[in-house]
């Protein structure tokens, strides 16, 4: 009986160990180190289904700090979010993540804050209700793009394993759905140059989003992400420094510039697995 408890709690989707939390009374739970949505769910008395459809997860991958809702959508009184007209922005957040929220798009949040580009900043506040106007009074306009580059990373450090082996495919060509050096897509050669570091990543630019951790000043060997072929994340790269990234795009694997008109308007945000 104890060796089949066993198998089914892994098969249920372990992530980071058993897990050390106690429920609350409270809607939002907030992720602590070695939980996993199994413990979490039996803690509440519901299953890991529900968790991931209440909190739109793609996958059972969670993190420390993030919130999770133990009640169904429909049970709630009215979210929080919504009367709120204007919003602060947060470390890692991004217009397209805010414009889910808010149930609004990132070109109308960009008409009412009169921002020219994608790019927002800690602190800032954003109107996300109301008339569109050219005058901001306490949301100002975003900074010039500009990616600040922390410290470069001893050699031996995951990073620069990354991005050595990354560029070992510069040029290798762009096949859909491909993820060997014979041929990669943007995720397929995500996936397989973090895995030659030993870190593991789900298969697509969305759920690969979902499982890593945003990031307030972006670091070499961060993933860089962007919204092209269809709304939410769908191109990803490894970030190299100076505002430069490596990524299996159209024409294979290259070195693209996120200063590009292409690349700037697409940006997401960034976010890390290390």
């Amino acid at each position: 009986m104890k060796k089949h408890f066993i198998t089914s709690a892994m098969a249920a989707g372990i992530l980071f160990g058993t897990f050390n939390g106690q429920a609350s009374a409270a809607e939002l739970y907030t992720v602590k180190s070695g939980d996993t949505l199994w413990g979490i769910s039996k803690n509440y008395s519901l299953t890991v289904s529900q968790i991931k459809q209440w909190n739109n997860l793609s996958g059972d991958l969670i993190y420390v700090n993030q919130k999770l809702s133990m009640e169904a959508p429909e049970a709630k009184e009215a979210p929080k979010a919504a009367p709120a007209a204007t919003y602060t922005v947060k470390s890692g957040d991004t217009l397209w993540g805010i414009s889910k929220t808010y149930n609004t798009t990132v070109n109308s949040l960009k008409s009412l804050n009169a921002l020219t580009s994608d790019l927002i900043r800690v602190g800032q506040v954003l109107k996300v209700s109301g008339t569109s106007s050219t005058a901001v009074a306490s949301a100002s306009t975003a900074p010039a793009p500009k990616v600040t580059t922390a410290k470069v990373a001893p050699a031996t450090s995951k990073a620069t394993i990354i991005i050595n082996e990354a560029k070992k495919h510069l040029g290798a060509p762009y096949v859909w759905g491909g993820n060997t050096p014979a041929g990669f897509d943007c995720s397929g050669y995500i996936k397989y140059v973090f895995g030659k570091a030993g870190i593991s990543l789900p298969r697509t630019a969305a759920t690969i989003w979902t499982a890593t951790k945003p990031v307030s000043t972006i670091k070499l060997g961060d993933l860089v992400f962007f919204e092209t072929y269809t709304t939410g994340p769908s191109h990803v790269g490894i970030y190299l420094g100076n505002n430069k990234f490596i990524n299996a795009a159209s024409n294979g694997v290259v070195i693209s510039d996120m200063s590009n008109s292409y690349w700037k308007q697409r940006y997401l945000g960034a976010r890390t697995a290390l």
